[in-house]
C-alpha cells in the first residue's frame, strides 16, 4: 500500500505539470455565476464543469483535478463518467473531502474545518468511483490577537487525521493549511504565522504516523496582507517564501503545490515563476518539487467568457487552457509578465 501510495504522489507531481483545483462547492460556484448573471442551477453547475474537464488538450498542463462531491458523480449526456473524461486524458481525478469551516468555539474570530465524522467511509465510496487523491483545506486568519495557539493546534490535528484515513484508503492526501491573505499584517507576520502553522501540520502528521513521502503539501505563499500599505516586490516574496519552507517541510514531502488563494492570475504566475528560477540555481536545489494547484488565476477568465452561454463554450476552454500554460510555463521559469493577458484577445477574435 505504502508503495503505491508514493508512486500516486510521484505520478501526480512529476512531468512538470500541477493540478486544477474545481472544488468550489455549489454555493461558492452559484456566487461567483451570480457576478456574471449566470443562472445558479444545477444544470448550469454541471455544464461548466464539463466545460473544465473536456478542455482539448488540458491533460498537457494538469495532472490532476480536484472535483467537488457532485462533480466525481456526474456523466455526460451518453452517459460517460467525468471521472473517465479525465483519466482519458491523462489527468488523475481527485476530490475534496472537507465539509468547510465553521467558527471554532470559544474562538471569536478563528475557524475550525470539519468532515472527520463518517470520512473513512467517504474515502472507500471515492476510491471506488476512481479517486485517486484527496484535500482538505484548514483556513488560518491573522488578526488581533489571532490566530491563537489552539486553532492552529485544532487544525493541525483534523488535517493530519484526514491524512492518515486517506493513506489507510489508498488515497494520495494533499493537506492544505491556508494562511488566508485577507488582512493588513506583514510580509513578516505572515512568515511567522505560516511557519508555525506548519511546524504543528508536521508534528501532527508524524503523530499519526503519516508517510510524508505519500502527501504533497497544498501551501500559501508568504505574502502581506491584501490591506497591508507594503506590498513586496515578487523577486522578495519569492525568496522569502522559500526560505521560509525550507526550515519547515521535511524533505520527504515529494511536492509542494502553492494555491493562489485570491491573487490575481498574474500575480501567482509570477511569484511562482521567479520561485522556480531560484530553484533551479545550482546552489538553491530544492528537496521537493514546486507546482500549482490554482482554482480562480485559472478558471476566472473561462468564466467571464462563457457567462452560461453555450456559443461562448470553445472561447472560454481556449481562455482555460491558455491560463494553465501560463501556469506550466512559470514552473520552468519561461513565464512573462503580460502572457496571463494574451486569451482575452484571442477569444475576442
Amino acid at each position: 500500500m505504502q508503495d503505491k501510495l508514493i508512486e500516486t504522489a510521484r505520478l501526480l507531481v512529476d512531468g512538470g505539470r500541477g493540478l486544477l483545483a474545481m472544488d468550489e462547492s455549489n454555493a461558492t460556484c452559484d456566487k461567483r455565476f451570480a457576478k456574471f448573471g449566470i443562472p445558479r442551477t444545477e444544470a448550469a453547475r454541471r455544464s461548466y464543469r464539463e466545460l473544465l474537464i473536456t478542455t482539448p488538450g488540458l491533460g498537457t498542463c494538469i495532472s490532476g483535478a480536484i472535483l467537488f462531491d457532485d462533480t466525481i458523480r456526474q456523466r455526460k449526456p451518453d452517459g460517460t463518467p467525468y471521472v473517465k473524461l479525465l483519466t482519458d486524458a491523462g489527468i488523475m481525478p481527485g476530490i475534496k473531502v472537507d465539509t468547510g469551516a465553521r467558527p471554532l468555539a470559544l474562538h471569536p474570530g478563528e475557524k475550525i474545518t470539519e468532515g472527520l465524522d463518517g470520512l473513512r467511509a467517504r474515502l472507500h465510496d471515492y476510491a471506488e468511483m476512481g479517486a485517486r487523491f484527496a484535500k482538505w483545506r484548514a483556513v488560518i486568519t491573522i488578526g488581533n490577537g489571532i490566530p491563537t495557539r489552539s486553532c492552529i493546534e485544532a487544525n493541525a490535528h483534523a488535517l493530519a487525521r484526514y491524512a492518515a484515513m486517506c493513506q489507510e484508503a489508498g488515497l494520495v492526501p494533499i493537506v492544505e493549511p491556508e494562511v488566508l491573505m485577507d488582512g493588513d499584517h506583514t510580509l513578516d507576520r505572515c512568515r511567522e504565522v505560516t511557519e508555525a502553522t506548519l511546524r504543528s501540520v508536521f508534528n501532527q502528521l508524524n503523530m499519526q504516523t503519516v508517510k510524508l513521502e505519500g502527501m504533497v503539501l497544498k501551501a500559501n505563499m508568504i505574502l502581506p496582507g491584501l490591506h497591508c500599505p507594503t506590498q513586496e516586490p515578487v523577486d522578495v516574496v519569492a525568496d522569502i517564501t522559500l526560505r521560509s519552507l525550507r526550515r519547515v517541510v521535511p524533505a520527504a514531502v515529494p511536492a509542494i503545490a502553492f494555491l493562489s488563494g485570491g491573487q490575481s492570475g498574474e500575480l501567482a504566475f509570477s511569484r511562482l515563476n521567479q520561485m522556480n528560477i531560484i530553484a533551479n540555481r545550482a546552489e538553491s536545489r530544492l528537496p521537493w518539487r514546486l507546482t500549482f494547484s490554482f482554482a480562480r488565476a485559472i478558471q476566472n477568465p473561462a468564466l467571464e467568457i462563457w457567462q452560461g452561454n453555450p456559443a461562448n463554450r470553445q472561447a472560454a476552454q481556449h481562455a482555460l487552457h491558455h491560463r494553465a500554460a501560463c501556469s506550466l510555463a512559470a514552473l520552468t521559469g519561461h513565464y512573462s509578465a503580460g502572457m496571463a493577458t494574451v486569451e482575452r484577445k484571442s477569444a475576442a477574435a
